[in-house]
């Protein structure tokens, strides 16, 4: 079946969950960082952060990819060459990671935004009254709140940012979408195996809901048992 040719495929799609879940990691991270800023954050901090989530989310992902593979290579081998290094190949995985985790996590910074707005202000005051540090502060009441509020936007974001990583393809990344190409160039069958890569995406994609849809049960059953109440 598929000429000898899913075992590969399927190898390939270790390398696509892997690179969705690392961009997922770093995304999460700027996502956080960018939110905290514009809400709690200097006049500066908030500048900055608007402008992060401004730039990247209206230029392509597609261009943005570019820019930092190549773009990014070119500038680290200019670097090198001022401090004496040899030439640095950039690591494909590495910059289709970065690049997919800095773009969702302009987006992700919004989700989170709203997120922690969604947190009555009155509970973040009591807690510093009662001597809670900002780090536990951030542990114990705004994080978990803010999670039951963030799990729709970061469920959408999973599910754009992992048929995103088809794009890493284009920067020579052996994912499952580049073995697809070599096997439809080598049987001239492109149909079948692109059709075979869009079920695997279905697939995954509804995995992904169904998980998600039980997260977010947890963290709203408090929530739903106050409400039965």
């Amino acid at each position: 079946m598929f000429y000898g040719y899913l075992p590969m495929i399927l190898s390939g799609l270790k390398v696509t969950l892997s690179v969705a879940f690392a961009s997922l990691v770093v995304a999460s991270a700027l996502g956080l960082v960018g939110a905290v800023a514009k809400v709690y954050g200097s006049g500066l901090a908030r500048g900055a952060a608007t402008a992060y989530t401004t730039v990247v989310r209206a230029l392509p992902d597609l261009l943005v990819m570019l820019v930092v593979f190549y773009g990014g290579q070119i500038m680290l081998n200019r670097f090198g060459e001022r401090v004496g290094w040899g030439y640095v190949d950039v690591d494909p995985f590495l910059a289709g990671t970065s690049t997919l985790g800095f773009i969702f996590g302009a987006y992700l910074t919004e989700t989170f935004r709203g997120a922690i707005l969604s947190v009555p202000a009155g509970q973040i005051e009591a807690a510093f009254s009662c001597g809670l540090r900002r780090r536990q502060v951030l542990r114990f009441i705004l994080v978990p709140q803010m999670m039951r509020h963030a799990i729709p936007g970061l469920t959408n974001n999973w599910l754009v940012m992992l048929k995103a990583t088809a794009l890493v393809s284009i920067i020579g990344l052996d994912d499952m979408v580049h073995r697809a190409d070599l096997a439809s160039a080598a049987t001239r069958e492109p149909f079948t195996f692109y059709a075979l890569i869009g079920l695997i995406y279905l697939s995954v994609t509804t995995i992904s809901v169904v998980i998600f849809q039980l997260v977010e049960r947890r963290f709203s059953r408090g929530v739903k048992t106050l409400g039965a109440t």
